[in-house]
């Protein structure tokens, strides 16, 4: 079914698609078409589709974060005062605002968040840490651990 633009579940080359994009968004779509089998315009119309669809969320590039001197990566750990809907909207909306925080994870667990912080350093990591993340609503304790070294760091 070649010509598939309805919303149906998603089948083999709408699979193969999103992983080629997923790679690497910069893809022309004739070698597109070639690396998933199908001729250009099925392929634009499946690529339509998915973003229509909210599959392809975006295109964005990957930085070095050494290059722009931001090797420093934390993990933290925190725990609220109050995990009522309330606080954890409050929290959720004062996250968004600090570039810092790359990822926050709603954790089910001992903890209420898992955050990845990005920053210089030890002592701008520690700057973020005290006048950022603890003053963010309803936090009641954090606790860090340093990366010392991405293993496999992919979003998809």
């Amino acid at each position: 079914m070649e010509n598939r633009i309805d919303d149906s579940p998603l089948d083999a080359f709408d699979r193969k698609l999103l992983a080629e994009v997923s790679r690497n968004g910069r893809l022309p779509v004739t070698e597109l078409a070639r690396r998933i089998g199908l001729s250009k315009s099925p392929t634009q119309a499946r690529l339509r589709r998915l973003e229509a669809q909210g599959y392809i969320l975006g295109y964005r590039a990957l930085l070095d974060p050494a290059r722009l001197d931001l090797e420093h990566v934390a993990f933290v750990e925190v725990r609220l005062t109050d995990t009522r809907e309330p606080a954890l909207s409050a929290f959720n909306a004062a996250v968004r605002d600090v570039p810092e925080i790359e990822q926050c994870h709603l954790i089910a667990g001992q903890f209420d968040y898992l955050m990845k912080i990005r920053c210089r350093d030890m002592r701008a990591y520690r700057d973020i840490l005290a006048e950022v993340v603890s003053n963010l609503p309803h936090v009641a304790s954090t606790s860090t651990h340093v990366s010392m070294q991405a293993v496999k760091d992919a979003v998809l």
